[in-house]
């Protein structure tokens, strides 16, 4: 299988014998690993000005990196992260099209499609939080328009191509001592879209990886309702922990991650070394639906070193065949 069809059969909760699949929603570590600067720190103010050939240049070379970065760590599904200052998404599908030309069909190739509310930064919570209460049905409105942009851009995406597998809907709801959104609001303001934009990416053959960090546990089986094929980050520094979600959300939903991104970069070897260890143990206990990686990305400031030896530790002990 390649290792595209073994994501797809680890998000569709089926046995795949061997080795774990593994990803990263973001790797940012380029410059230390690759020499490289990563494409959130370049900018594209003067695109316009290019000439076609140095457009085609850099876009070759954005795509040639992210395929990097999946063939040095093993990872099985790339996360290309869209460009912002263009909303029609030309650059990005453009990527999204030379990644595919250069790679095949070899991995799982996704991009951030959440329409939901996520945890407001620090110069909106205060409105926000207000509105919430007072004006829900304005909010609700908004919603409802960017599930149907939404949908209508992952309708054009494939259109001339198959270039795009699924979205990671990448909405935080929650902080590490408990969700931003109490049950009641999440019911109201993010569940009945959540579900009607992963309904809607999965009636075009989309999946959908829905990501959020901090304490889940408390809005984990409204998630669970909307339908999405995989969860990420279960965060363990939020106090999620994979054995306590399996008995939630089942056999049937796939589950992304657990990796303690704080002891990556705080801990000691030996915690780094338990905790990687401890979540393939508990990630593998099923013989399926389960992807191996940090419980949020390989982010600036993390040491590279340590990242490589979760990924060594992966490929010594993350293979189902090879469990005692």
């Amino acid at each position: 299988m390649t290792n595209r069809e073994r994501f797809i059969r680890t998000l569709r909760c089926e046995p795949i014998g061997g080795q774990v699949p593994t990803f990263e929603l973001v790797f940012f570590l380029t410059m230390e690993a690759f020499g490289r600067v990563h494409f959130s720190q370049r900018h594209y103010g003067q695109w316009k000005q290019m000439s076609p050939v140095e457009q085609k240049l850099h876009i070759r070379d954005i795509a040639d990196l992210y395929i990097q970065i999946a063939r040095r760590y093993g990872h099985s599904a790339i996360f290309v992260q869209p460009e912002e200052t263009e909303p029609e998404l030309g650059l990005t599908r453009r990527v999204l099209e030379e990644i595919r030309e250069q790679s095949g069909d070899e991995y799982f190739i996704m991009m951030h499609g959440d329409p939901t509310w996520s945890i407001p930064d620090g110069s909106h919570m205060m409105d926000f939080s207000v509105q919430m209460y007072e004006e829900p049905e304005k909010l609700n409105d908004i919603s409802k328009r960017r599930v149907e942009e939404h949908l209508e851009r992952a309708a054009l995406l494939n259109r001339d191509g198959h270039f795009v597998d699924g979205f990671a809907l990448c909405s935080d709801y929650c902080f590490n001592v408990n969700p931003f959104f109490t049950c009641e609001l999440f019911d109201e303001l993010i569940a009945p879209y959540l579900k009607a934009v992963i309904d809607g990416y999965r009636e075009m053959g989309y999946y959908s990886i829905k990501h959020t960090d901090g304490n889940i546990m408390p809005i984990l089986q409204q998630m669970v309702d909307c339908g999405p094929d995989a969860l990420h980050s279960l965060d363990p520094q939020g106090g999620v922990r994979l054995p306590e979600v399996r008995k939630i959300v089942g056999d049937d939903i796939c589950l992304i991650g657990n990796v303690n991104c704080g002891l990556l970069q705080t801990g000691t070897e030996e915690e780094c070394d338990a905790d990687v260890l401890r979540s393939l143990r508990e990630g593998m206990a099923t013989g399926k639906g389960y992807i191996f990686s940090t419980s949020n990305c390989a982010y600036t400031g993390l040491p590279l070193e340590r990242y490589e030896r979760m990924i060594d530790l992966w490929r010594q002990y993350g293979n189902y065949d090879m469990r005692p």
